[in-house]
């Protein structure tokens, strides 16, 4: 017997009414950031499984690893907010939250292994919803396709369809295959193609602590609040960054302070630059270049050897140190380099943290969230000069921003660009950036 949940109405943004009513059996929500839209999707796919016993939904994103912090709490929230939490059972091996009576439930699988997904078996009931949740993330609109013909074939009861839902912010590359995707299928009459942004929030799911950081961004970047909180695709532009937000000091603010040290380490030293940059966390979570190191062996018959750049880079770590006195959080390297990181381990007996680096423009999307805040300084000294130097010539590549290509930047003169990179990735907590 289908349970009704609490009246979802009373707590739905009205901009969702129609998605929540709509019979589509697929539907594309795109938007900005903290518009609610996964939310919604829970909450309807919650709605779906209370009045359907038999029914499931199955849940993807492209990284296994990004599932329990993501949609299965959201899931989690969903049923709680509807009063039902205490009817499942929430497994972790495998991740899926089941109906204690039913056996039917919410499956949760990455895409990242095709194998394993493949293996998903819904023993009870059928699947009557699919939800790729930040779906720009899967690889192309066939990978797709494939997902969904594996859950599409069987028949549901009372002439029913399968629904499926696609949620995420849209990259900034027009040419990028999600945004073609969803200008494809607007006028399509199997799809709803639905945009939100955080200002159709009228309920009050957005705390006024984010409403307060959303303006900030505002006020320090319009595109980066145009493309992250609007939902616009925005293009790529030339250069990579707004160098307006590279904001240029002499000292720490009076009523602000330094708390922690950072290093980060891009290499390069058989043909090209290796740089090594000192950055200051303060205490209201600005971050300060203090110090730039950099070697490059360009135009030098005789180059240094890896025992005496990691003698330099030492050199480098206690003398920032020794200046300001506070505690060494991390010391990070570019993970593709193993012989500066053997040689360092072999000569001072510590490991340097190797980034786990992901997609260059994903790498370059967290600095721009960091720059777009207005908490990035840097001490206006000469061994800074080439930071901004770099920053101020790195582009992206225009051959690379076509239909069906990633986009890449142009490769020359970017040491400390992908320096400033590592450290912010490898620092996203620390930072804030961890979402």
């Amino acid at each position: 017997m289908p349970i009704k949940v609490n009246d979802p109405f009373k707590k739905l943004n009205p901009k969702f009414y129609p998605v929540w009513i709509s019979f589509k059996t697929d539907i594309i929500l795109k938007g900005g950031r903290s518009s609610t839209k996964s939310s919604v999707i829970s909450q309807k796919l919650v709605e779906k499984k209370m009045r359907y016993s038999m029914g499931n939904a199955v849940i993807l994103r492209q990284v296994a690893n990004t599932l329990r912090k993501s949609v299965y709490s959201q899931i989690s929230w969903a049923l709680h907010d509807a009063g039902v939490a205490n009817q499942f059972v929430f497994q972790s091996n495998p991740m899926q939250i089941i109906h204690k009576k039913w056996g039917t439930g919410f499956h949760f699988s990455g895409a990242d292994d095709p194998e394993k997904l493949k293996s998903l078996k819904i023993p009870v009931g059928y699947v009557q919803d699919l939800w790729f949740e930040e779906m720009n993330a899967f690889d192309g609109e066939k990978a797709l396709d494939t997902i969904q013909d594996t859950f599409i074939r069987e028949t549901l009861p009372d002439n029913r369809e399968m629904q499926t839902w696609y949620s995420w912010n849209p990259e900034r590359n027009p040419y990028h295959w999600s945004n073609e995707f969803a200008e494809k299928h607007k006028n399509d009459d199997s799809f709803m193609v639905h945009h939100s942004t955080y200002l159709d929030d009228i309920r009050g799911y957005n705390s006024k602590q984010i409403l307060k950081k959303i303006e900030n961004y505002k006020l320090n970047d319009i595109d980066y609040w145009n493309w992250m909180y609007k939902g616009e695709v925005i293009g790529m532009g030339d250069n990579v960054y707004n160098m307006e937000n590279f904001h240029s000091i002499d000292e720490i603010p009076d009523d602000d302070h330094l708390i922690g040290l950072y290093f980060a380490t891009d290499t390069g030293h058989q043909v090209s630059a290796t740089t090594t940059l000192a950055f200051g966390l303060t205490r209201k979570r600005n971050v300060v270049l203090l110090d730039t190191y950099y070697y490059s062996p360009a135009g030098k018959l005789v180059k240094k050897a890896p025992s005496e750049l990691t003698e330099e880079l030492n050199q480098f770590y206690e003398k920032v140190r020794n200046q300001y006195n506070i505690p060494v959080y991390q010391k990070t390297i570019d993970s593709a380099e193993g012989g500066i990181r053997n040689q360092y381990f072999k000569d001072y007996s510590e490991h340097l943290h190797a980034v786990a680096k992901g997609k260059k423009v994903d790498m370059i999307d967290y600095v721009h969230d960091l720059l777009a805040q207005g908490r990035f300084f840097y001490f206006d000294i000469p061994a800074n000069e080439i930071f901004i130097e770099e920053h101020r010539k790195y582009q992206w590549d225009q051959k690379s921003l076509a239909p069906g290509k990633e986009p890449e930047v142009v490769k020359e003169d970017d040491h400390t660009c992908d320096g400033f990179q590592y450290f912010v990735k490898d620092n996203l907590r620390d930072l804030g950036l961890k979402y």
